[in-house]
């Protein structure tokens, strides 16, 4: 690790996570850094949790005292951050999911790449456990280029600069300079941020050297919740800023707003029913051949998580279009509450 550097704090939101919780932890304190626990602390914000995380860290406070536990009262992940980034002594932050697993020197690697890169935000792909199962097809499903619109950072081999980054490591005093996470956004803060950092000169940087395993949703219900809460949370970024970060943040929408609009034409007009069979026989069979080009066994359970995203992320986005640009009142108030 560079000498330069006095201390690293990583940083953790968390909320009700019992049940992960060791799993983290032990892949936390395995990372090469913590050979001298000077240079590492670690504060959890917890979200007022009440399913026995809070008694598990206080457990593990016993045995490392380089972990420190605060209060995050607002429960979302964006106030968590910020309280945490507040609370933080280091003069790299570098963040942390307790769903992840980290290779031992994901840490050092994110310092590494911060010097000889310097670049404003680090961070690796975004590599899914596979699983067995639902998990499995899901877990594929996120590695597939149609899923992710060609995103870079699914690349598991790309390094190079990118639109975001999978969490991110950042100098601290670069986010203070930028005024941290947005706190109106329960989604897509990370992309908010890297947004912000972009369009003011920085550079976001991805580094295949910087690995780590997250663990993705384990149903199609669930999947399908998470990206209609990205989609929702996509429409104040968007009009924060006054246009999408990249084009495919608003074409799943755009699939969606057409199959409806040919549906209820079809009523009237009867080629909107022929155009509607068409457009789906196209997106279909483009699902499909790109799903075959993995090699992938599941070919139809991966299709369907690959259909979960799009529509999900289509259909939150339209909710988001409802609440935040025609009703103009602010977010729906089932969509502040995070589900995993």
């Amino acid at each position: 690790m560079s000498r330069l550097v006095r201390c690293v704090s990583v940083i953790v939101p968390c909320r009700n996570e019992d049940a992960y919780l060791d799993a983290f932890l032990e892949s936390l304190f395995a990372q090469s850094i913590c050979n001298t626990p000077d240079e590492l602390e670690v504060v959890v914000c917890d979200g007022m949790s009440d399913d026995g995380t809070r008694e598990r860290l206080k457990r593990w406070q016993q045995r490392r005292p380089e972990l420190v536990v605060i209060d995050n009262p607002q429960k979302t992940t964006s106030a968590g951050l910020n309280t945490a980034i507040h609370r933080a002594r280091g003069d790299i932050i570098v963040r942390m999911d307790v769903h992840t697993v980290y290779d031992p020197h994901y840490i050092v690697q994110c310092v590494r790449v911060l010097d000889e890169t310097g670049a404003t935000c680090v961070g690796g792909p975004w590599r899914p456990v596979v699983a067995d199962g639902p998990g499995r097809a899901i877990a594929c499903a996120f590695r597939s280029r149609i899923a992710s619109g060609g995103a870079r950072s699914r690349a598991l081999e790309y390094t190079g600069p990118v639109d975001t980054v999978y969490l991110g490591a950042w100098r601290r005093q670069d986010l203070l300079r930028l005024g941290g996470f947005d706190e109106h956004l329960v989604r897509n803060q990370d992309d908010e941020l890297n947004l912000r950092i972009r369009r003011g000169g920085g550079q976001v940087w991805q580094s295949a050297t910087i690995c780590s395993f997250y663990t993705p949703r384990e149903s199609m219900r669930a999947l399908f919740r998470q990206f209609y809460q990205y989609g929702y949370w996509k429409v104040p970024v968007i009009l924060k800023h006054r246009l999408p970060a990249s084009g495919r943040h608003v074409i799943p929408f755009g699939f969606v707003a057409a199959v409806v609009l040919l549906f209820f034409l079809g009523f009237f007009v009867p080629v909107a029913t022929a155009m509607l069979i068409a457009l789906i026989l196209i997106y279909g069979s483009g699902v499909l051949i790109s799903v075959l080009m993995m090699r992938e066994r599941a070919v139809l359970s991966i299709c369907l998580a690959v259909v979960c995203m799009h529509i999900g992320y289509g259909v939150g986005f339209g909710h988001g279009i409802l609440d935040f640009v025609l009703r103009r009142r602010g977010a729906d108030h089932r969509m502040t509450r995070l589900t995993r």
